[in-house]
């Protein structure tokens, strides 16, 4: 079986220089929390209430639904095939290269701008800092809103990659610490936002309606168009899935690490989500770069909104780090394979893939730089929803083709399940603004143009691979 279907087995996506493992489930749970927990409620709940009101209380339950169904399908396959690469190593073992490369296009896709997005919304909360300290505005901000870049977002992110640089260990120990500030800076929001809660502030709920209607403005707007969006707040525990090759345990450490981060953060998302919406009409923080230290500044508690920005100052790092880990380890995977250069899988004398991680680090400095938040996660959220949908076809594929492969963590329901995460996905993919799909479409063109011309000859599987 050549070019368009050949499978890789598992044991080959394990050749190569070996990432050191140091990572128990404590780590993978911390990086779990750190990259879900972040701009999706302190920043993107603002464009969320901006397209669903009141409502976007419905997006995120919506969202999160569909993302629990695809964190189970990771989990399943994340330990059965304990290597790094995530969506791209499974489908490339049990769908065939031509879609692995798709799904590996894609996920350049969605970390990339995730990183980006995360780093723009940082400085959303760091630039009134600097700015009132002599900081020049035009520097905090790209073309689009008028800026000339955005230094604060292109710096954090260098930031962050010179700490994965150094070591993975050293870089999860941080990571913990972090996301330990960041939940207790989301807890004083809670204790502080929930008792002013007022009933009125949620009517009318569902002022765009449910399903995505594009208005004279030309803003998709309605609880789908919402949760296309705030989708974004969700995933992360994909990220994990990544880190399988620096795993001390993988057949245990992944699967806590994805599911108990899932079930971690819904709990946080519901109870800040609810006192955000609840404490202030959303017309009055939607859209806002910083929603949750507005939120306070409007009660009248300006302490506790500085309070609020300086931890988010802090403790945002915790997604970057995630994801960007995540997207240098699926490069990584990819160097290996043959499709991009193979210098760039070079692990350094400390266990790391500096030449990769600075080429990440590059790309998604350049985005950050120059694009507004919200067209950057629309389109991260894009590549994201077609990567959840091939791991949980794989997952569905490998429980007909090998129902007696050892599966150390299995999904509840597959068969409900497996289809929930990919309709779920597909009704969001189609949700998301038209011109959103039209990038994603022509990404993925492109992608193609390149798997042909240059991907599809330079693969390392020069012949079938054994059925799994």
């Amino acid at each position: 079986m050549t070019g368009w279907h050949r499978r890789k087995p598992i044991e080959t996506a394990r050749t190569g220089p070996r990432l050191t493992p140091t990572l128990s489930w404590p780590h993978l749970m911390a990086m779990g929390i750190g990259s879900i927990v972040g701009t999706g409620i302190l920043t993107l709940i603002g464009v969320g209430a901006d397209r669903a009101g009141p409502a976007v209380l419905l997006s995120f339950a919506i969202a999160g639904a569909i993302c629990a169904c695809a964190a189970l399908a990771y989990a399943e396959m994340a330990t059965m095939m304990p290597a790094a690469g995530s969506a791209y190593t499974y489908s490339y073992a049990v769908l065939g290269e031509t879609i692995a490369w798709a799904v590996g296009w894609s996920l350049i896709l969605e970390y990339s701008l995730v990183v980006s997005t995360v780093a723009v919304g940082w400085s959303g909360y760091a630039a009134p800092l600097l700015t009132a300290v002599g900081f020049p505005r035009a520097l905090t901000m790209g073309p689009a809103l008028g800026g000339i870049a955005n230094i604060p977002a292109i710096f954090i992110i260098a930031v962050v990659a010179g700490l994965l640089c150094v070591g993975t260990k050293e870089s999860a120990r941080l990571n913990t610490l972090l996301v330990a500030i960041k939940i207790v800076t989301l807890a004083l929001f809670v204790a502080v936002a929930l008792p002013a809660f007022n009933a009125q502030n949620l009517h009318p709920f569902m002022p765009h309606g449910f399903a995505k209607m594009v208005e004279p403005d030309g803003t998709a707007r309605g609880v789908m168009a919402a949760a296309a969006i705030i989708f974004f707040a969700f995933y992360g525990f994909d990220a994990i899935s990544t880190a399988a090759e620096e795993a001390k345990r993988p057949e245990r450490d992944l699967s806590i690490g994805i599911v108990g981060s899932m079930l971690a953060c819904t709990v946080i998302y519901v109870l800040v989500a609810a006192a955000a919406v609840g404490a202030l009409p959303y017309t009055r923080f939607a859209n806002s770069p910083e929603p949750l230290a507005l939120i306070l500044r409007e009660m009248g508690r300006g302490q506790v909104a500085h309070i609020i920005a300086v931890a988010a100052v802090i403790a945002l790092p915790t997604v970057i780090l995630g994801f960007l880990y995540g997207q240098s380890r699926i490069f990584l995977v990819m160097a290996r394979d043959g499709f991009l250069p193979t210098k760039l899988a070079a692990i350094s004398s400390r266990g790391t893939p500096v030449r990769i991680t600075i080429l990440t680090a590059i790309l998604v400095s350049i985005l950050a730089g120059i694009l507004p938040i919200d067209q950057i996660a629309a389109l991260a959220n894009a590549g994201t929803l077609i990567a959840f949908i091939a791991v949980a076809v794989c997952m569905l594929v490998m429980r007909r083709r090998a129902p007696a492969i050892k599966r150390p963590f299995r999904a509840p329901l597959a068969w409900l399940v497996g289809p929930g995460a990919v309709l779920g996905c597909l009704y969001l993919f189609a949700s998301l603004p038209a011109k959103t799909i039209e990038w994603c479409l022509l990404w993925n063109a492109i992608g193609l143009v390149i798997y042909l011309l240059y991907g599809r000859h330079r693969s390392l599987l020069g012949q079938e691979a054994p059925r799994l």
